[in-house]
């Protein structure tokens, strides 16, 4: 497996990962709109084919995660950990001070994942997601100026 930037090629994969992943996909379309703009988009790649992907959108020195997506049959092997990793070093090439995220409160296998790569709890948001409605968890992981993660509690 590789983590590498998604290109235009990975845009169909991703689509698919979208749909078997969540109750309101994005469309390629979609996908495809915000690969032009201010985000980090990197894919977990395997035999050509894209089976996880991260999205980040920057704004100054802040990143905001859009989503984080594995295919279920690629599932507990380790690639949302990888794609956060890859995320990670490349947030702090760019300077960012943090990345932060919203993750469903029943979602207990992505907290854990998000927890064991440093990022912690910073707020509720209640209602926020729909079908079925259930509060968000927002998770932040902050960087210092070394480049080194830690929690500001």
């Amino acid at each position: 497996m590789n983590i590498i930037p998604m290109a235009e090629t990975h845009i169909q994969d991703v689509a698919e990962i979208e749909r078997q992943c969540f109750h309101a996909p994005w469309s390629a379309q979609a996908l495809r709109e915000e690969l032009g703009n201010q985000h980090i988009f990197l894919v977990a790649e395997e035999n050509g084919q894209a089976i996880g992907y991260v999205g980040c959108q920057v704004v100054l020195d802040e990143g905001y995660i859009t989503n984080v997506a594995v295919l279920p049959a690629a599932r507990r092997r380790g690639i949302a950990s990888a794609l956060l990793d890859a995320l990670a070093w490349q947030g702090q090439a760019l300077g960012l001070t943090f990345i932060t995220l919203e993750v469903r409160a029943a979602n207990h296998a992505a907290l854990a994942v998000y927890q064991k790569q440093g990022y912690v709890q910073v707020g509720i948001r209640p209602g926020f997601y729909h079908d079925p409605k259930e509060d968000a968890i927002l998770m932040t992981k902050y960087f210092t100026r070394e480049g080194e993660s830690y929690d500001r509690n």
